[in-house]
């Protein structure tokens, strides 16, 4: 849909602007132009778009044709990602903007076409303000180090079950050894899925500082322990090692994510990979590790 209207020309407008009410599958986008004809005057656009890579980047050649100086569009999930990301590489300057920033007016009318119109002319006239948008690499890191806390809190409830099971078969080894998954732990609970049930055979097993609490782990594992219980068992101990494999390759990846980040400082602005010549090497990495630690979402960097 084309208009045109006319607007106070005594206030510093974007001259091409066009903002995108992002969705799922396709985004509204109001495009708008100075009038070609008409001093004063704008013209507006208003179409829908396929959130599709092929349908961006043909708009992305479009707005360029049109002179856009300025895409903006508003954070919502994830969906403005490859809007951003494509347009921005295409060429073309991306705002994106918080939502609070882009409130509509209290009764207005809420459609896609009207948001995306609303938030064009709040672009066009100069009221919104960018939200910081990382290098490509930190939204990669992040969501390796957010994979990597979701395994790590499954693992630890499929300890937690394992813990229920082995109460369920009044077995308290947990209350005797400090780490139930530790050498001697894990010994004690591979025999018990293999059909070992004698307490003095069990306790045997125990290594380190547990050899000497022999007679609190034979009343520990005396209990009714199964067939059943040990069928629970395999499975869930199956399920942990599997996911602290996955855990382990999410660390050697983040690991070698952080060192490819570019730090300016480290060599006065022109950027260098981490561990080139000249660097501070694993230091340098613990300090960069640091700082990205401490931005709001990004929590969960440092090993665990």
């Amino acid at each position: 849909m084309d208009e045109s209207e006319a607007v106070d020309q005594t206030a510093e407008l974007v001259e091409r602007v066009a903002a995108i009410d992002v969705a799922k599958a396709s985004g509204m986008l109001c495009l708008r132009l100075p009038h070609e004809r008409i001093e004063g005057r704008r013209t507006q656009r208003v179409w829908n778009v396929g959130a599709t890579t092929n349908a961006i980047l043909e708009l992305g050649d479009h707005l360029l044709c049109q002179g856009v100086t300025r895409v903006v569009m508003e954070a919502t999930g994830s969906y403005w990602k490859p809007w951003f990301y494509l347009l921005e590489a295409r060429g073309l300057e991306c705002w994106l903007v918080n939502a609070r920033d882009v409130k509509n007016v209290p009764g207005r009318p809420k459609t896609d076409k009207l948001d995306a119109v609303w938030l064009c002319k709040l672009a066009e006239r100069g009221m919104l303000r960018p939200s910081f948008v990382p290098p490509k690499p930190i939204p990669e890191l992040r969501d390796l180090t957010r994979l990597r806390s979701v395994f790590t809190g499954e693992r630890s409830r499929n300890r937690q079950r394992i813990e229920k099971v082995l109460e369920d078969a009044q077995i308290k080894l947990s209350s005797v050894a400090t780490n139930l998954f530790g050498v001697s732990g894990r010994a004690m609970l591979e025999a018990l899925i293999d059909g070992e049930r004698s307490p003095q055979a069990l306790a045997g097993l125990a290594r380190g500082r547990l050899v000497s609490k022999h007679d609190a782990l034979v009343e520990a594992l005396t209990g009714q322990f199964d067939d059943h219980h040990a069928y629970l068992c395999r499975l869930l101990l199956d399920t942990i090692d599997r996911i602290t494999v996955q855990v382990d390759e999410l660390s050697q990846r983040i690991t070698a994510q952080l060192a490819g980040i570019r730090l300016p400082e480290a060599d006065g602005g022109a950027g260098r990979p981490r561990g080139a010549p000249g660097g501070t090497g694993e230091a340098d990495l613990l300090s960069l590790v640091e700082r990205l630690d401490e931005i709001p979402g990004s929590a969960g960097l440092q090993p665990r």
